[in-house]
């Protein structure tokens, strides 16, 4: 008896339960938890990957290898390639299209902008006037440096120094280095060199060798080779050129062309270049940030 009574107590209670689900829709359904997809959930972070090629001004070579070396380890699946042939080079490699980012040391030319180049400025450079360690002459004036780039000074002696005859090196037309030397001097198109030469590291190695020679250098090119001399009092240093009291001074440019997008990777190297994460880097290159 007691069997039956428990399987009449059963059947009513299924019952019930059916009449709750009936097709009438006034009973809404329970809500389940959905069972965990098989598919792997994917990282919404990505790795910046690709190659960056930059071209141009010589001057820059250390700042821009400190910056790309600094962004690689970053950035492992990064390449970020450097090729020193000039500032002018550069610019128009960048205006082509050639290049992802050109490199100049020197401010834009009007003509240049107009072509669609885009100036961005990441650090200021010292041009240290270098001249061998065993010349006598420690200071001169922007005057005096103009006089002795034009002809006018032709020996030492005139300044103070040993009774010899100058012998005056630069870099070649189309430098960024030489462009900004001799614009910010007043000597363009006027100067007369001994010899030119086609980079930097040129014009450090003849006049480490030659105990009369006078030359132009990036400031974060120079050392223990050969002397950097005062301009007007002041010597060149990353304070000096900071604040302004060393006359002599010109921008670090990465040039782009106007309505180019770059690559992320390229794009990505510019910013960090350009960020003030980056200024401690660009001084051990011997630089000033422009954007700390």
């Amino acid at each position: 008896m007691k069997k039956l009574t428990c399987m009449g107590l059963s059947l009513a209670l299924m019952a019930g339960l059916l009449a709750g689900c009936g097709s009438n829709g006034t009973t809404s359904t329970p809500t389940s938890t959905p069972a965990a997809s098989s598919t792997p959930v994917q990282s919404q972070t990505t790795t910046l990957s690709g190659t960056v090629n930059t071209d141009g001004s010589t001057s820059m070579e250390s700042v821009v290898k400190a910056l790309a070396e600094a962004f690689m380890e970053q950035n492992p699946d990064v390449t970020v390639n450097y090729s020193g042939t000039g500032s002018g080079t550069g610019i128009q490699a960048a205006i082509d299209g050639t290049v992802d980012l050109g490199l100049a040391s020197r401010a834009l030319k009007d003509e240049e902008k107009s072509n669609g180049a885009v100036e961005n400025i990441v650090a200021l450079d010292g041009v240290a006037v270098v001249v061998n360690p065993e010349n006598g002459v420690t200071d001169l004036t922007v005057e005096q440096i103009a006089q002795i780039f034009t002809g006018e000074i032709t020996n030492w002696s005139e300044l103070g120094g040993a009774d010899a005859e100058i012998a005056v090196f630069g870099r070649e037309a189309g430098s960024g280095t030489r462009g900004a030397f001799e614009e910010i001097v007043g000597v363009e198109d006027t100067c007369k060199y001994t010899n030119e030469y086609s980079s930097t590291g040129d014009v450090i190695g003849n006049v480490a060798s030659n105990p009369n020679g006078i030359g132009y250098a990036s400031l974060s090119a120079v050392d223990d080779t050969v002397k950097a001399v005062a301009v007007n009092g002041v010597t060149p240093s990353e304070d000096t050129v900071k604040d302004g009291s060393y006359e002599i001074q010109r921008p670090f440019v990465m040039v782009t062309k106007e309505g180019t997008q770059l690559s992320e990777a390229a794009q990505d190297f510019l910013d960090f270049a350009m960020s003030a994460d980056a200024a401690e880097i660009i001084a051990v290159a011997g630089a000033v940030s422009a954007n700390a």
